[in-house]
């Protein structure tokens, strides 16, 4: 999430202002799908966001909403990271929806959807702080009133990295995310770059299927200790914390290697270092990829690097190629993820 109704974000960790407008929403619409507006002494009026839960529901509030929509989608358990990508959403539509939905079609068996923390009052409390509109907080049954038979393969870009270890999990995103844009029609929708494969699967899925969806991607909010923002956070024990502050400065040390002129694999050597170095995390990948493309330019063992046959135009900025450096680690029993934008000099003929 997703984050989207978050997945990969989401399960092992995985799918992120303006001035405040008011949200009109008849009366009768309110009530009916049981909610109260409140008021707020802060010289405005705001209101609680409309909640609903059936297809009848959004499809009646979303009516009421004149002018453009801003999606973020979610699996609830909402962190700062995900205010953000409400904030953000304020700034480029008039109106900000927000799913909550745990989607069981991205996880695979044995994985955590059980166990991933519901926590809708906590959750619209917190939208309700950062001026959300509207939400849809389904049952899997009004998510899916049929059954699933069907699935999108989103490509080469969802079987590598995440999707080596779970090989559904994409599939699972781009089928959900993609009915969503059709039952919201959005104008514009954010995603976090914390889920930076994810970002890379929707956009390539939506311009496939022409989806008339802008996508936007927000940046990742970090604790103050550097750590990402994550629902999953929530499990790590005291001392696995302050290891998790590895992965960070991991990433911090790739960055800082190709800011100095080193090649895609010196950058992925120099996160490698840093994690080794703390000691008790178990990595899953570290890989170097082309912002634009995808394409793996470098990766720890395991990793499948694109091919010279497959490579597609490297993406150019001032200063070098555009990358961003990803890992997936396991401190203690919890599975994160991190990555962070770097620029890759270039040798120019």
């Amino acid at each position: 999430m997703p984050t989207l109704w978050g997945a990969r974000s989401w399960r092992a960790e995985s799918p992120r202002c303006a001035p405040d407008f008011t949200f009109s929403v008849a009366k009768e619409t309110l009530f009916a799908v049981g909610i109260r507006a409140t008021g707020r002494d802060n010289g405005g009026m705001t209101h609680r966001p409309v909640l609903t839960r059936t297809r009848e529901e959004l499809a009646a509030a979303l009516a009421d909403l004149k002018g453009t929509r801003a999606l973020v989608m979610t699996m609830g358990a909402l962190h700062k990271g995900h205010l953000q990508l409400v904030k953000r959403a304020k700034e480029l539509g008039d109106h900000v929806v927000v799913t909550i939905f745990v989607n069981p079609t991205q996880f695979a068996p044995g994985e955590d959807f059980d166990a991933y923390p519901r926590t809708l009052d906590a959750d619209m409390a917190a939208l309700e702080s950062v001026g959300a509109d509207l939400v849809w907080a389904p049952s899997p049954e009004d998510a899916y009133p049929e059954p699933v038979d069907l699935s999108i393969d989103p490509g080469r870009i969802a079987h590598v990295l995440e999707g080596t270890t779970r090989p559904t999990h994409f599939a699972g995103v781009a089928l959900v995310c993609t009915k969503v844009m059709g039952l919201v029609r959005p104008d514009v929708a954010l995603f976090g770059e914390k889920d930076a494969q994810q970002l890379a699967v929707l956009r390539h899925v939506f311009s496939q299927l022409d989806v008339p969806v802008r996508v936007e991607g927000v940046p990742i909010v970090r604790d103050t200790d550097g750590v990402a923002l994550s629902s999953r956070n929530r499990y790590l024990l005291e001392d696995e914390r302050v290891r998790a502050r590895s992965l960070s400065k991991g990433l911090e040390a790739g960055r800082d290697a190709a800011a100095n002129g080193a090649s895609a694999e010196q950058a992925v050597t120099a996160v490698l270092q840093v994690l080794e170095a703390t000691g008790g995390i178990e990595v899953d990948y570290v890989a170097l990829v082309d912002e634009g493309t995808f394409d793996i330019l470098a990766g720890t063992p395991g990793v499948a690097l694109v091919t010279e046959k497959d490579a597609r135009p490297a993406t150019m900025v001032e200063g070098g190629r555009a990358c961003r450096i990803l890992l997936a680690a396991k401190v203690g029993t919890t599975r994160l993820i991190d990555n962070l934008p770097v620029i890759l000099e270039v040798e120019r003929g």
